[in-house]
């Protein structure tokens, strides 16, 4: 019997990056089904977060976010352009954002094609993979959206002009994760339990056993 979790991330969480390689393999190994549901990240759901929490979280989270990548042989970089436009000196989260609300509503549109795992896993590497600079120019989206076996153009088309239903869907996501008892992404949720951080992901994986997963 097939299992499903809902898996919340955003596009901005680079520990929602680093989970998302083990989140995929466990599709690979065991009858899971994987709904991934974006959210919008803590800087735009709360622009005073950065302003209010310790001065020292911002390089505690950059050493840490480096060394789990390190560890699990994942590349890594902060991306350019950051997809939160924000004054990293300042903190301040600007008022204009080219980039969040397309990436979050394309990962919403690739969840409605079936797709969103793997939309999620191609554009989250290009953005934190450090690869790449400008991942938002030329055909690079393009490019990890057909890998992901999906088409961009078909994709930003179903969603221009009708932005406040993705958006709405963003909240639901979000409200959907708040019910389940967190905040936090990446979250793993299953049957109303859940699982926060990207070292939570063997937990959810004992906890599903339990429930009689199988492998595939």
């Amino acid at each position: 019997m097939r299992l499903n979790v809902d898996y919340f991330i955003s596009y901005r969480s680079p520990y929602s990056y680093l989970s998302g390689k083990r989140v995929t393999e466990l599709t690979l190994q065991w009858d899971i089904g994987i709904n991934v549901r974006p959210v919008f990240p803590i800087a735009i759901r709360d622009p005073d977060f950065f302003e209010k929490i310790n001065p020292m979280w911002l390089r505690y989270f950059l050493r840490d976010t480096t060394r789990v990548a390190e560890m699990m042989g994942i590349p890594y970089a902060w991306p350019q352009p950051d997809p939160i436009v924000q004054d990293m000196e300042t903190r301040v989260i600007a008022e204009e954002q080219p980039y969040i609300n397309r990436l979050t509503y394309l990962g919403i549109e690739a969840a409605k094609r079936g797709n969103g795992l793997a939309f999620y896993r191609e554009v989250s590497q290009l953005i934190f993979g450090g690869a790449v600079e400008g991942w938002d120019q030329g055909e690079h989206m393009a490019e990890a959206a057909g890998r992901a076996g999906l088409d961009i153009g078909e994709m930003d088309t179903a969603i221009a002009g009708d932005e406040e239903t993705y958006e709405a869907v963003a909240e639901q996501n979000l409200a959907a994760l708040h019910e389940a008892g967190h905040w936090g992404v990446p979250t793993l949720v299953f049957e109303g339990e859940p699982f926060f951080g990207q070292d939570r992901i063997a937990l959810c994986l004992w906890r599903m056993k339990q429930h009689g997963l199988k492998p595939r």
